[in-house]
């Protein structure tokens, strides 16, 4: 089953409860910045697990400690709930 795209109020919405995201290019973007590249990969790992359980995968990016994700929902065209609730867990664990 395919998830509707946000609309651009309700993304506006979610933003304003995200810490830290934009959109950039259509998609929901963050840049995470740690101190060493083992805080880095280590939660890199802890997302792998939440990307697993939901069957959803980030477009990701890591150079020693700082990794850039971008999220969308291929299947949909764009942001869906299920991109939010990611990045609510990605900012969960960072902290």
């Amino acid at each position: 089953m395919t998830l509707p795209k946000l609309s651009p109020s309700d993304l506006e919405a979610h933003l304003a409860q995200l810490d830290g995201w934009t959109v950039k290019d259509g998609k929901l973007h963050k840049e995470f910045k740690f101190a060493s590249f083992v805080e880095a990969f280590g939660f890199m790992s802890s997302l792998a697990l939440v990307s697993e359980s939901m069957g959803h995968h980030p477009e990701w990016f890591n150079v020693y400690n700082r990794l850039t994700i971008d999220l969308t929902t291929h299947d949909s065209g764009g942001i869906t709930d299920n991109d939010v609730y990611w990045a609510q867990k990605a900012n969960q664990l960072s902290t």
